[in-house]
């Protein structure tokens, strides 16, 4: 598999490099608790009401609980029960990283499972949106509704010309050993002005937590998670023909300007699905999400009602 089609999957975390801000939402605040999964503790938070469908938010590449945004968890909690949690062997939670998409969703189906939760509307980010659709394929009957942000299938045939996963300087930052602010900056959001401004914004609502990135994903974890994503990375291992199976309704989401996983991605996942929709942001890349987080909250809500 070429180097350019790991980096779909390639995000990596973010080092606080400024003071912390004081914890004021429920998500800064929010406790964190384990579970026994398969006979190891497993780290995850609830957020928002005792009650109804809960939205399990599925991560990215070397992704932790600490990586969502808190002004995103908040506006979804406001009317939704939201959980978010570490894989095993991942940050805070205990156990061996999966080496498979499907041993990641089993992983998920396992938390719900422990938590008494039969049926959850999913929530998954660049590589946890993959992961989101292998659940969907594995264990329908778990999955009300879906939501893929910022993410592919794997390999996308019949890319338009110019098109492409990544390029050699988002390689060359993907791969430093630790990436700063700048770097975030480059690989989530796009080169104007006002995209970096959310861009920033986002990472020092990232730092109001007090315990914020305590624990990170070491390298036998994201490099399990690096072997699951090149196993759908060509033409006769995507998810792309598959995703006729999934028919739940399915809200697809991207940036104008994905550098890392081609907006065009989003458009084929949207044909290839039975029941989908795709909201397209403007001004954004990969972290989408993040820099509109109210306005995309607000469209989870009304596709999950």
């Amino acid at each position: 598999m070429r180097v350019n089609a790991l980096l779909p999957f390639l995000l990596l975390s973010v080092v606080p490099l400024a003071p912390a801000l004081a914890a004021t939402g429920a998500t800064a605040a929010a406790e964190t608790r384990t579970v026994a999964v398969n006979g190891h503790p497993m780290a995850y938070r609830r957020i928002g009401p005792a009650h109804g469908i809960p939205l399990l938010l599925l991560n990215r590449f070397r992704g932790t609980m600490d990586h969502w945004d808190p002004l995103l968890l908040d506006r979804i909690a406001a009317e939704r029960p939201v959980i978010v949690f570490d894989q095993p062997g991942f940050a805070r939670s205990g156990g061996t990283a999966p080496d498979s998409l499907s041993g990641f969703a089993a992983s998920a189906v396992a938390l719900l499972d422990a938590l008494g939760h039969t049926q959850v509307d999913v929530l998954g980010f660049s590589m946890g949106g993959t992961v989101a659709l292998q659940l969907a394929l594995d264990h329908p009957g778990r999955v009300r509704r879906l939501i893929v942000a910022g993410s592919g299938p794997g390999f996308v045939p019949d890319m338009p010309p110019g098109v492409e996963p990544a390029g050699p300087a988002v390689w060359q930052v993907a791969t430093k050993p630790v990436n700063d602010d700048e770097d975030f900056l480059f690989l989530f959001f796009e080169e104007t002005a006002s995209s970096r401004a959310a861009g920033k914004a986002y990472l020092q609502r990232l730092r109001a937590r007090s315990d914020a990135f305590a624990k990170q994903v070491d390298a036998a974890a994201w490099q399990a998670q690096l072997r699951s994503a090149q196993a759908v990375g060509t033409a006769s291992t995507t998810l792309l023909p598959r995703l006729a199976r999934i028919r739940q309704p399915v809200l697809v989401a991207n940036g104008r300007h994905d550098i890392m996983v081609p907006t065009y991605a989003s458009y084929a996942m949207a044909q290839a699905l039975p029941d989908a929709r795709l909201i397209v942001y403007p001004d954004s890349g990969h972290g989408f999400l993040f820099q509109h987080a109210e306005p995309f909250a607000r469209d989870v809500l009304e596709f999950l009602r």
